[in-house]
């Protein structure tokens, strides 16, 4: 799909650098109070910086993946917003 994650790079303050399958990239912060349950592994820096791309998904050890359609939802919102504001 577009949406296919086929670049991450972990960098600080749970900040992913992304770059999709259709050129589209940027960066997702993620929210520390949003990194509970299942994600709570993630807080860890050094886990966190164990990122990888599985099926096209931004993953980690551990079955914990983030949906890569709303990460490109969001980056396009982002882009869409800047591009009217210049």
């Amino acid at each position: 799909m577009y949406w296919d994650v086929v670049e991450v790079i972990p960098e600080s303050d749970y900040c992913l650098f992304v770059r999709f399958k259709d050129g589209l990239s940027g960066r997702v912060r993620l929210r520390r109070e949003d990194l509970t349950g299942s994600l709570e592994p993630l807080l860890e820096t050094d886990f966190f910086r164990r990122v990888y791309i599985d099926s096209g998904a931004v993953a980690w050890p551990g079955n914990i993946d983030l949906a890569p359609d709303a990460m490109h939802a969001q980056l396009a919102h982002e882009h869409s917003e800047q591009e009217q504001a210049s």
